[in-house]
């Protein structure tokens, strides 16, 4: 599968964003998929998956009740709503997919195939 991640940008901190990740092929909807960051000089951390379902989400610590993924099989595209946008979050963010119909996919290892990243500037 290939990957596009769009809507990146520039942000005041406490503002919002939506990424988007749209996804080529005809079996998206059996793919887990799941958005990381990588900030200058860091590594690139885990941000958020989502089932191959729907039915499961899961996020890191540091962005649990301000983003959220989703998921949309009909226009093959998954999501990150991202809320409350703090400097912090300042990041290339880039998506991710797993086949299979897997449940829970959150290390960057098992994920298969990768979009090229979205920049995420919030300033303070």
């Amino acid at each position: 599968v290939q990957l596009q991640a769009s809507g990146g940008g520039l942000v005041q901190a406490g503002g919002s964003l939506r990424l988007s990740c749209a996804a080529s092929g005809r079996t998206f909807s059996s793919y887990a998929m799941g958005w990381f960051r990588q900030a200058p000089g860091k590594e690139r951390e885990f941000v958020a998956a989502i089932s191959w379902s729907g039915g499961s989400t899961y996020y890191a610590d540091s962005v649990k009740g301000r983003f959220t993924i989703s998921r949309d099989d009909a226009k093959n595209t998954v999501y990150l709503q991202m809320n409350s946008l703090k400097p912090e979050d300042t990041a290339v963010y880039y998506c991710a997919a797993e086949g299979g119909n897997k449940d829970k996919v959150v290390a960057g290892r098992d994920f298969g195939s990768w979009g090229q990243g979205t920049q995420v500037t919030v300033s303070s």
